[in-house]
């Protein structure tokens, strides 16, 4: 029966640390979040993160190979799903691992509920529960036997997972809880917080805990854990992205982390500690990524020099959003509601600098192609990101 000690390394010994830039990195991460939240109006902080949980379930489940596009998804969201019954089902899939996503976020769960064995598998229920029974339905390679997936059990049999052989238990509760006990981010202090998040995800997938999902599984932890410790504008960058932009990378940085020890100068765990700082080494990279492509994407002047060259192109026919012209002034309403989070509609009618009727008229405009919203005819206007904008707004958000 295995046990913790089957995967240590729990995380690098500092000795071997020292040898590496792991924690610069985490260093740098960690500033490099912490400005980029901290610039954000709640309300446009929110409007992003809710656009970039369409993106991360998009990703996450490309990893999985569900190329369901963001704009089925978000058609899913407003209710229409594909007449093919395979696409349907997949956007189904979607839609559910958004659902999570927003579970987790609205949340504000702490280290404790989240380095938990009942919190893991509530993940796993709350997104298997939501899935059609076509996409529940795991086979059995060598017996060809079909099994359903019930949500937010234990995995109660062994599976293969490419080269690695994931651990055999009676009691997959336990072993999970211990590897939550070990994990728990209150253990570790500074740099090492970060570093044993990280070095955690590999290891919920090297125990492979459920029949299937994990790896949606293991990434949708991943994003609360990183939530939980601090990296507050957690969700503005989503570490998925780039695990997928480079999943052949991902995949193989897991499979280094899965190899058994290969001698005495690969630490003293069962497995390998080089693999491990590679795996550590990879998941920072694509976490700086992320943070460094948003920090540049919502620095204030590129963003007003981007909301400026979209009312250009839509006024001059190469965006297919609407009729009418939104006057230069547009911007500067859509410009201040970014800031600001939301702006009175007097306020925007005087930012607007033309006579009150064309003012009237252009706000209308905009709330009709979805880059002004509110939540009554009288209520402030917040600013938004119609699909339509997106590509301007986040330039290759999506590929």
């Amino acid at each position: 029966m295995s046990s913790v000690m089957d995967f240590t390394p729990f995380i690098p010994s500092e000795k071997a640390l020292e040898k590496t830039d792991l924690p610069d990195s985490v260093m740098r991460l960690t500033r490099k979040s912490a400005s980029l939240g901290g610039g954000l109006a709640p309300q446009t902080f929110e409007t992003i993160r809710r656009h970039m949980s369409v993106i991360n379930s998009y990703y996450s489940n490309l990893i999985e190979g569900n190329k369901t596009h963001p704009h089925d998804i978000r058609q899913a969201q407003a209710g229409n799903y594909s007449s093919d019954p395979a696409k349907r089902d997949l956007q189904i899939e979607s839609v559910a691992h958004i659902g999570v996503q927003d579970w987790i976020f609205d949340q504000k769960l702490s280290v404790g509920e989240v380095f938990s064995a009942d919190f893991i598998q509530e993940l796993h229920r709350k997104l298997y529960e939501q899935l059609p029974e076509s996409l529940r339905i795991v086979r059995d390679e060598q017996s060809g036997t079909k099994e359903m997936v019930e949500p937010g059990q234990w995995r109660q049999r062994p599976v293969s997972v490419g080269q690695h052989l994931p651990p055999v238990t009676d009691d997959m509760g336990d072993l999970v809880d211990r590897f939550c006990q070990t994990y728990s981010a209150d253990r570790y202090r500074g740099t090492q917080k970060t570093i044993a998040v990280l070095c955690a995800h590999h290891r919920l997938l090297w125990i492979h805990p459920f029949l299937d999902g994990n790896g949606r599984v293991a990434r949708l932890w991943l994003d609360a854990s990183l939530k939980a410790i601090d990296y507050d504008s957690y969700g503005l960058w989503c570490i998925a992205r780039g695990l997928a932009r480079t999943s052949d990378q991902y995949k193989g940085a897991l499979a280094a982390a899965d190899i058994k020890r290969k001698g005495d100068r690969d630490g003293r765990g069962q497995l390998s500690e080089e693999g491990l700082i590679r795996f550590c080494s990879y998941m920072l990279e694509q976490a700086l990524d992320q943070a460094e492509y948003m920090t540049d994407v919502l620095d204030l002047n590129s963003i007003r020099q981007r909301i400026n060259a979209y009312i250009k192109a839509r006024n001059e026919g190469l965006i297919n959003s609407g009729t009418g012209i939104l006057k230069p002034t547009a911007s500067t309403v859509l410009f201040n509601t970014f800031i600001t989070g939301e702006m009175e509609r007097g306020e925007a009618l005087e930012a607007m600098a033309i006579p009150e009727r064309s003012a009237r008229r252009q706000i209308s405009l905009m709330r009709e192609e979805g880059l002004l919203v509110s939540d009554s005819k009288s209520a402030p206007l917040r600013w938004a990101i119609p699909e339509h904008a997106e590509p301007w707004l986040f330039p290759d958000l999506v590929k």
